[in-house]
C-alpha cells in the first residue's frame, strides 16, 4: 500500500458551513459553555479529524452536527438545508437517511447475528444497501452469521460501521472509533473508513484523541475550549496502514 494517499480533489460543494454555534448546558453561574462560536466549513467528500482534550466540544459539535442535540445558538447549514430550523420529525428523518454514526461502544444488539445487526438498519431507509454487500465492504463477508460474543472487538466496531453505512449516508460521523481497540485493530478499522472516504465519496468526521490519526485527514481541526483554535489543510494524507499510536 503507498505511503501518501491521494489528496481530495477541490471542491465547493459543502456538507456542513456552520457559523457562530454556541451551546450552553444550564443557566446562570453553573452555566456550562460547551460550544463558544464556532465556525467551520466541511467539504463534501472530505475526511476531517477533529482533536481536542476532554472537554474540549468535538463531541459536542459531532452531536449536534448529527441531530442529537441542538444548538443555543448560531446556524448550520447542510447542503444548503437549514439543520437548525428543522423540526423533531424533520430531524428524525435527517439522521435516519442522510447521516450515519460510529461510536467508541458498538451498541450491537448480542441475540443478532452481524447481518441482523446490519439489516437492522436496511428495514427503515428508503434506498438502503445489502446487508451482506456491505458486510463484504468491511472484510466481514465470512462472519455475517457469528454473533457479536463470537467477534473481535474489530470486527464488531466494522460490524458497527457497516450497518452505518448500510443507509448509503452522505456524512459518516464517528467518535472515538478506535478508542476501545489496541493499536493493529484500530488501524484495520482507519482502513476502512478510508476506504469508504475514497471510494464512495462520503464525508468522514472523526472525533479523536489519537493525534496520529490526523496524519491520514484532509483537514484537521484543533478545538480547545469550545472553539475551533486552528485548521491545519493537510495536502498529502497519508494512507491509514502508516499510522501508528
Amino acid at each position: 500500500m503507498q505511503a501518501v494517499r491521494k489528496a481530495m480533489k477541490p471542491s465547493i460543494e459543502h456538507s456542513f458551513q456552520i457559523r457562530n454555534l454556541t451551546k450552553v448546558y444550564g443557566e446562570g453561574a453553573t452555566a456550562v459553555h460547551a460550544l463558544r462560536g464556532v465556525d467551520l466549513d466541511v467539504v463534501s467528500g472530505e475526511m476531517v479529524v477533529m482533536l481536542g482534550a476532554s472537554g474540549s466540544g468535538k463531541s459536542t459539535l459531532l452531536n449536534i452536527l448529527g441531530g442529537l442535540d441542538r444548538c443555543t445558538d448560531g446556524s448550520i447549514t447542510f447542503f444548503d438545508r437549514d439543520l437548525v430550523a428543522m423540526s423533531d420529525a424533520e430531524l428524525t428523518r435527517y439522521r435516519r437517511n442522510s447521516i450515519g454514526f460510529v461510536f467508541q461502544f458498538y451498541n450491537l444488539m448480542p441475540s443478532l447475528t452481524a447481518r441482523e445487526n446490519v439489516e437492522l438498519v436496511t428495514e427503515i431507509v428508503g434506498n438502503p444497501m445489502d446487508a451482506g454487500d456491505v458486510l463484504a465492504m468491511v472484510g466481514l463477508e465470512d462472519r455475517q452469521n457469528h454473533f457479536p460474543a463470537e467477534l473481535s472487538g474489530g470486527e464488531q466496531q466494522r460490524v458497527a460501521i457497516a450497518r452505518a453505512l448500510a443507509k448509503r449516508p452522505r456524512v459518516l460521523f464517528c467518535d472515538e472509533p478506535t478508542g476501545a481497540l489496541d493499536s493493529v485493530t484500530g488501524q484495520q478499522v482507519l482502513g476502512v473508513l478510508e476506504d469508504i472516504n475514497s471510494n464512495l465519496g462520503t464525508t468522514v468526521m472523526i472525533v479523536t484523541h489519537a493525534s496520529a490519526t490526523a496524519a491520514m485527514a484532509n483537514r484537521v481541526v484543533h478545538m480547545v475550549d469550545g472553539q475551533v483554535r486552528k485548521v491545519e489543510q493537510n495536502d498529502a494524507p497519508v494512507s491509514s496502514a502508516n499510522i501508528h499510536w
